[in-house]
């Protein structure tokens, strides 16, 4: 108490100093007062917003009845991850709420806006992994015998048969390696779309090539979910003009509305066998009609 008398003091002096030295008169008592005023308040907020601040309890409602002061505590908060891991990390109260609110927010963003992660189910089995294996490979087929035009329907045709190898890595692979071909297989979609976007439609905006490029490698299902929309429009406008794709077009609009169903089910059911099978079969088909377009 002693110390906070004497610091009142010596800054009732320094403003008197100051104000005599500016002006030639001596500072009123009122202005003196004002002005402490102010910075009295000026170090209370500080100290508030100080980091400190949320280590030590304030004094500033010690004694006020009903108000019980109780010292911070650390506390240790535990994730897990896919893998099965567990990430400690050692946070104070103060940032709990902060961390808390953006894990909502990330666990209740669409899987399209997350990074790919380890795979956590399929192919328990080699029965399983056979046959994700071989229903794989018509995508290599299909890229094969996509039309070669062009230099925008070669590159397509290559990341088909690029979809193909990767998923098969994917779907045989254990282990470490496996989170990282799992990554290879989703960015190798994505390419592989973002490819048929270029070969249907040779005006796509240099802004949009250029940031599928750059979200490519870290938001492979986004950039999948842009482009294919895009195909879907450019199929459609083809379809109503041309009388000949319309009955590619109705297998097309099957074969995707069941192709998005089985991977949403594959998420939802993750223990249920040949349900990503039956997605690789579906999205094949889709694939198939969308060649249709480059003929």
């Amino acid at each position: 108490m002693k110390r906070d008398v004497d610091q009142h003091s010596q800054d009732v002096v320094q403003l008197q100093a100051i104000h005599c030295l500016a002006f030639s008169t001596p500072l009123p008592a009122v202005a003196s007062k004002f002005l402490l005023a102010i910075k009295s308040l000026w170090l209370t907020i500080e100290k508030f917003m100080s980091p400190q601040s949320t280590l030590n309890p304030s004094r500033a409602l010690a004694g006020v009845h009903g108000v019980h002061i109780v010292p911070s505590s650390r506390f240790e908060s535990e994730e897990t991850t896919q893998d099965g891991d567990f990430a400690h990390s050692t946070c104070t109260s103060s940032a709990i709420g902060t961390s808390l609110s953006m894990q909502r927010v990330w666990q209740q963003a669409p899987p399209f806006l997350k990074p790919i992660q380890g795979c956590i189910h399929g192919d328990r089995d080699l029965a399983e992994t056979v046959v994700n294996v071989l229903t794989s490979l018509p995508f290599i087929v299909l890229g094969i015998q996509t039309p070669r035009k062009n230099l925008n329907t070669k590159l397509y045709a290559n990341s088909l048969i690029g979809v193909g190898v990767a998923s098969s890595l994917y779907h045989s692979s254990r282990g470490k390696l496996r989170k990282y071909l799992r990554w290879a297989d989703y960015t190798m979609i994505a390419t592989a779309t973002v490819c048929l976007s270029r070969a249907l439609r040779n005006e796509n905006s240099k802004f949009l090539m250029a940031a599928s490029a750059v979200f490519l490698p870290i938001q492979p299902l986004m950039v999948s979910a842009v482009h294919t929309g895009m195909m879907e429009v450019a199929f459609a406008q083809r379809a109503l003009k041309d009388p000949e794709l319309k009955m590619a077009h109705n297998v097309h609009k099957l074969s995707s509305l069941l192709g998005g169903v089985l991977f949403i089910a594959d998420d939802v059911f993750p223990r249920t066998p040949y349900l990503h099978a039956a997605w690789h079969l579906a999205a094949a088909v889709g694939v198939g009609t969308c060649n249709k377009l480059l003929e």
